[in-house]
């Protein structure tokens, strides 16, 4: 017999990456928000950082009209608060907050953390007050919020409206305690995306998964650092309602390093609405790879032309957790691959300490844009391995490596690497696509992570039928194996690769084989491969993941509903 759940009548969710398009998390929420507005028609309402002065967000509508009501109460509680849409799929109702007037009483905040939870906020240093003051100012949105729906819809005491609030990240665990605290009818569930300490391990170049039984959280926060930030996530995991998480493995690390083990598992999923369809995708396709090898032409002084099969990792710059030095390692040893069939061109689409665009490159491009596609560079620009300068071009960690393996792209070499180090918005002078219009253009994408709690990138390449290689210490990779029954193969769509602590070198030779492999495939064998990952993409989609939330929020609101009747 199915479980009935109890349902919210609202929900109030805060992140950081509420119109702040800074990370993956923005990627979850935004694209879930369809499925829930769908669902609870503006009774979703997402809270985030109201830190736009120069500029407005691009991410966010301002409309006085919504909640008019609620925005005059709010300014006479001295809240500074905007409201509008989340300019999204669903174009859910978001609040930005001004937290710049909460650090005058930041001190009397911590004590009273210190005294009701035992959160050290002693060694905070970096982004950790900043976060918290939002946090603290996303908490008192959620109590004005939540006073003004009761008030307005006069229930009596013992019929109250089911409230939700969702915080993501230990920069919204404050938050999530004042209201545990100060509100005590709202159910509150907590999501960790990555543990802090965790990621700071893997960071560190220590290794993680072997030792995760061993390591005790509290004592490694103290060796690297990290006690705030170790203190605030631990103290919200044990207090809220419904701790939750993103995968299984990070479910483990959850379990060793905070001594909390998670109350559900919340996989993120997609949403395919803007995956172009039927003729457009082609089109669109074909013009992702028209612009790549073009930039590959002007940059290298050669004559790429569609053959070529164009491979790429992207993500967030860290260098070993998302496996990047994996990657650069394996296009290495593919140079001297006696299996590969095609040239391959391969891109790093990672934001570096980015500079400017090269005017060098620029220049090119917009000849081959004037003139004819037949215009032929015959000698390759100078540093012909990246598109923007750097500002620290000497210590980047990618080019330092490519450098060290004497990749420098040569005339005669069957593989060519291409470090494009910005955030692809359209605007990048270079490319001037989107990553979502280039992602397109790819045969295959490789994202070898050391750490990566559940994996974007792979199930956004999917998304766009592009196969791909991720790894087994991805969120993403285990549900695919999951979901295949056995170890991914690349005829499956996704290869998934085997990776530990220590396996550097195979995993490395893995990617090379896969991609040789690849490029022996027929054209029929590819399609049959990009089919089988469309497949698995849309066992991904929000409307099969959005009933892990549903059990999450009966945990919730269970544990609030006890709460009232004492």
């Amino acid at each position: 017999m199915l479980k009935s759940y109890l349902k919210p009548d609202y929900i109030f969710e805060s992140s950081w990456e509420v119109c702040n398009k800074v990370g993956g998390i923005y990627t979850v929420l935004s694209s879930r928000a369809k499925t829930l507005q769908d669902e609870m028609k503006d009774r979703i309402i997402f809270i985030g950082p109201d830190f736009w002065k120069e500029k407005e967000s691009p991410y966010f509508k301002e409309e006085k009209k919504l909640l008019s009501a609620w925005q005059w109460e709010a300014k006479e509680q001295g809240l500074k608060v905007r409201v509008g849409r989340w300019t999204v799929p669903g174009e859910p109702i978001a609040v930005l907050v001004d937290f710049q007037p909460y650090f005058e009483q930041k001190n009397d905040i911590y004590a009273w953390l210190w005294e009701h939870y035992g959160v050290d906020s002693l060694h905070a240093y970096g982004d950790y007050d900043e976060a918290s003051m939002f946090s603290y100012a996303a908490a008192l949105v959620v109590e004005s919020l939540y006073q003004f729906i009761v008030d307005a819809e006069a229930q009596p005491a013992t019929n109250l409206p089911k409230v939700i609030y969702h915080a993501n990240e230990w920069m919204c665990g404050l938050g999530a305690l004042y209201i545990n605290n100060k509100v005590p009818q709202i159910g509150t569930v907590f999501t960790t995306h990555a543990t802090s300490i965790g990621r700071s391990i893997a960071g560190n170049q220590k290794p993680l998964y072997d030792y995760l039984f061993a390591y005790n959280g509290d004592q490694m926060a103290d060796e690297l650092n990290m006690q705030s930030k170790h203190s605030i996530e631990k103290q919200t995991a044990l207090n809220v309602d419904c701790f939750t998480t993103v995968s299984d493995i990070t479910a483990n690390e959850c379990k060793e390093l905070l001594d909390k083990p998670v109350d559900v598992v919340l996989p993120n999923g997609f949403d395919n609405s803007f995956v172009p369809k039927g003729a457009a995708f082609g089109r669109k396709r074909r013009a992702a790879r028209r612009r790549l090898l073009a930039v590959a032409n002007a940059l290298l002084g050669e004559q790429l032309d569609d053959d070529t099969l164009i491979v790429s990792t992207s993500g967030r710059y860290e260098f070993r957790n998302k496996g990047i030095d994996v990657f650069v390692e394996a296009m290495n040893r593919l140079l001297r691959d006696r299996d590969l069939k095609k040239k391959v061109v391969a891109f790093i689409e990672v934001p570096g300490w980015v500079g400017e665009p090269r005017q060098d490159l620029q220049e090119r491009l917009e000849k081959l844009n004037m003139k004819n596609e037949t215009l032929n560079f015959s000698e390759p620009l100078e540093v012909p391995m990246i598109t923007h300068w750097l500002h620290n071009m000497s210590h980047d960690n990618v080019l330092s490596m490519m450098k060290y393996y004497d990749m420098h792209n040569r005339k005669d070499e069957n593989v060519k690497v291409i470090f494009l180090p910005c955030y692809l918005d359209g605007q990048d002078g270079i490319v001037n696509m989107t990553y979502y219009d280039v992602v397109l253009g790819n045969d295959l994408c490789v994202y070898p992570s050391y750490y990566e709690p559940w994996g974007y990138t792979p199930l956004e390449a999917v998304a766009f039928k592009v196969p791909c290689i991720t790894t087994d210490l991805a969120g993403f990779g285990l549900w695919a194996n999951k979901e295949f029954g056995h170890y991914g193969e690349l005829e499956d769509g996704v290869k998934v690769i085997h990776r530990t602590d220590y396996n550097y070198s195979e995993v490395a030779d893995a990617i090379k084989d896969t991609v040789a492999a690849f490029s022996a495939m027929t054209p029929k064998e590819v399609e049959a491969c990009r089919k089988k990952a469309d497949d698995l993409s849309k066992k991904a989609l929000w409307s099969e993941f959005i009933k892990y939330y549903h059990e999450a929020y009966d945990i919730a609101l269970r544990k609030a509903e006890e709460r009232s009747k004492k």
